[in-house]
């Protein structure tokens, strides 16, 4: 952000949607925030979250963490950045957004994203994200192994 800074709010947003496939809430949430703002929150609950967005893509997420937090109980579902994400303690492990076309997923480690972009069939791997269809048959199996491999590195 600070390579930004002074730039006008809707260029700072398309930087971080086009340049690291941030969801238009993802990015907004940030470009708030780094200004200062500390009312950037739209989400209090996890419902709350997925009542914003349609029930296809509602549905994929939620999948989505049922796969990883059913082989990970530890790890605490939070929203953060107006998204859900699981983190362990203060370490946040992994993200995922909706938009209108697709479903972005995020692995906060960024060698994690680059081993396992490539076995998700479906996926267009970006910078810091692998965008999914919509309606994606979620691969349980992939995203605790994605998730076990960050939570080996947070260790190191």
């Amino acid at each position: 952000m600070a390579k930004l800074e002074g730039k006008k709010y809707a260029e700072q947003v398309a930087h971080l949607k086009e340049n690291y496939g941030f969801s238009q809430s993802h990015a907004n949430a940030l470009v708030m925030y780094s200004r200062g703002s500390e009312s950037s929150v739209r989400f209090a609950t996890l419902t709350d979250y997925y009542k914003s967005i349609p029930a296809p893509q509602a549905k994929t997420i939620k999948a989505i963490y049922k796969a990883i937090t059913s082989k990970y109980p530890q790890l605490e579902l939070v929203i953060a950045w107006n998204q859900p994400m699981v983190k362990l303690g203060k370490d946040y492990i992994f993200g995922a957004s909706a938009s209108s076309k697709h479903v972005l997923i995020a692995p906060w480690d960024q060698e994690v994203l680059k081993e396992f972009a490539p076995k998700f069939k479906e996926g267009n791997a970006l910078k810091k994200t692998i965008q999914l269809p919509i309606d994606w048959d979620v691969d349980a199996k992939l995203l605790q192994a994605m998730i076990k491999a960050s939570l080996a590195n947070l260790k190191n």
